[in-house]
């Protein structure tokens, strides 16, 4: 299975106070901003490239959400790095085979159509890792 960087999943308490950084100082394309009210995720989020790269602001909907938990727990900052993988359900499969344990109520296709799903990060040595797909249309 090949695997490439694909975004960096950013926690921020208000995507309009951490926007400017992004857009000003590294020169940053706001490229897309949704918001997911899906339970479970509830997030608003900024989409942002920075030459090669895409850097996702989250912010969450309310103060009850997964990612206001992240936020009181740990701090604003990264939360999570995503790599993009040509079949996901292979890259799964292959993984578990190899030991990996995945949070499967992650399992899901967001807003752009990404198929997406986050591996526990009890088999990464701490870190929040995605492992992504999208539509080949």
């Amino acid at each position: 299975m090949f695997y490439v960087l694909d975004h960096v999943g950013i926690a921020v308490r208000n995507i309009e106070d951490a926007l400017p950084f992004y857009l000003n100082v590294l020169n940053g394309v706001l490229e897309d901003r949704y918001t997911s009210d899906t339970p479970g995720v509830e997030v608003h989020v900024a989409v942002v490239r920075t030459d090669d790269k895409i850097i996702e602001l989250l912010a969450p909907t309310n103060k009850d959400s997964p990612m206001a938990r992240f936020i009181k727990q740990r701090g604003k900052g990264v939360h999570h790095i995503a790599y993009r993988v040509d079949d996901l359900d292979k890259a799964i499969l292959e993984a578990k085979e190899k030991g990996t344990r995945f949070l499967e109520d992650t399992l899901r296709t967001n807003a752009l159509g990404r198929k997406l799903i986050y591996i526990n990060p009890a088999s990464t040595d701490g870190t929040l890792i995605e492992l992504c797909s999208y539509p080949t249309n």
